[in-house]
């Protein structure tokens, strides 16, 4: 029988355990129903290493999770879901059949959050990884264009909790620029992963200081500098030991190139760069988000030909206007950018608001390229008070991707 360590830390004093509750070789130590009341129970416990059964492992997680889900849904802060304790109960229906994700990127996030946010006392870390991972690939795979599109009107609402979104873009920009510069698929796999895990030494304060309305304090500034090493750290918790995987995310943040593996020099550029890119582009409470023709101009500015020449891969993959973000056009007219075009500053945008500064109940689509549509300037998000409808520009993408085959 296999068993799964129990997540003490996780578990409230006073709350029903919906589990039974083992010592490894499967003696009963608690059964379902009862009640952890002291710290010295718990200490107790830990003594005898407690653990129940992976069915309940996987069951108990999906109901955390879905409890996760409801508080976001429901605008609770951060920094309280940040500290949320395992649920007291288990539905049936957290009891599945273990079939793979095949949700939105929406629900990738609100997944990743979760085990982001458990760091090490996550339950079954590297299944749900796998899983998370799977899935992003066949969304991005399916469709990059509306990929950016969602993660990108994502990063704009902190509501949704920062660290998992900011990991997800992160990720898939790391893959799109990773392909462009031809990278093996071995390669762009771990590419992909220490993008999802390399912040999670940090993942809670990163949700904060997203929200806080003033600047970090000496104690967070030291877990930025210090989370990588963190996040090294709780990977290899999880059992995970692929060293170029751990290398990648203890360098992370590493200004000297020839630290760490070799052969990961150019994996290292490609992760630091997409991390600053995407950082740069998101919102804080303290300043609004840095436009993302601005972020891409950056990513040119004081450095060699071998940078500059992965900074141009970059901004090539995911435009100086990328999909879901807005723009002003010529003609006055207000439009999110739902797809990316032949050039990086021409894309396919969507008209939102007309130049009277109405909101359009239909959606016209128009292309940058043609001068009457060329766009004008960027227009940060947050100055935009149209809600998008997903539904329509998922219509219109589906729509252009039939006409192009």
């Amino acid at each position: 029988m296999k068993y799964v360590a129990l997540p003490l830390p996780l578990i409230e004093l006073g709350k029903t355990i919906p589990v039974d509750v083992l010592d490894p070789a499967g003696k009963l130590l608690l059964r379902r129903g009862q009640v952890i009341f002291s710290e010295q129970q718990k200490e107790l416990l830990r003594a005898h290493q407690a653990s129940m059964t992976h069915s309940d492992a996987l069951a108990w997680q999906r109901s955390f999770d879905r409890m996760v889900q409801h508080m976001i849904r429901d605008g609770v802060d951060v920094a309280i879901i940040a500290r949320a304790s395992m649920p007291s109960e288990i539905a049936e229906a957290d009891y599945g059949d273990g079939r793979e994700l095949n949700g939105s990127w929406l629900d990738l996030q609100e997944l990743l959050l979760g085990l982001l946010y458990q760091g090490k006392t996550a339950l079954n870390p590297l299944a749900r990884l796998d899983g998370i991972e799977r899935r992003a690939h066949e969304l991005l795979a399916a469709d990059p264009d509306e990929s950016l599109f969602v993660l990108f009107q994502a990063l704009a609402d902190l509501t949704l909790g920062y660290s998992a979104t900011h990991a997800l873009l992160t990720g898939v920009v790391c893959e799109l620029t990773a392909q462009k510069l031809g990278l093996n698929e071995t390669v762009r796999q771990t590419l992909f992963r220490a993008a999802l895990t390399m912040n999670i030494g940090m993942a809670r304060a990163q949700g904060t200081l997203a929200l806080q309305a003033s600047v970090p304090s000496d104690e967070q500034r030291k877990l930025i500098r210090e989370h990588p090493p963190l996040s090294f750290d709780i990977l290899q918790s999880f059992g995970l030991n692929d060293e170029d995987l751990l290398d990648l995310v203890q360098g992370h943040h590493e200004l000297n190139e020839f630290n760490g593996l070799a052969r990961n020099r150019e994996s290292r550029r490609i992760l630091r760069m997409a991390d600053s890119f995407v950082a740069k582009m998101a919102p804080r409470k303290t300043r609004l988000a840095m436009s993302p023709l601005r972020a891409a101009k950056s990513l040119f500015l004081g450095v060699d030909a071998e940078t500059a020449q992965l900074g141009s891969a970059m901004s090539t993959v995911v435009g100086f206007y990328p999909p879901g973000t807005y723009v002003q056009l010529a003609n006055g007219e207000e439009a999110v950018v739902i797809r990316r075009g032949a050039r990086a500053d021409q894309p396919i945008t969507v008209s939102i608001v007309n130049a009277a500064g109405m909101p359009l109940a239909k959606y016209l689509q128009h292309d940058t390229s043609e001068p009457p549509f060329a766009i004008r300037a960027p227009i940060n998000a947050q100055r935009i008070k149209v809600r998008v409808s997903l539904e329509k520009v998922h219509k219109l993408l589906k729509e252009l991707r039939a006409r192009d085959a």
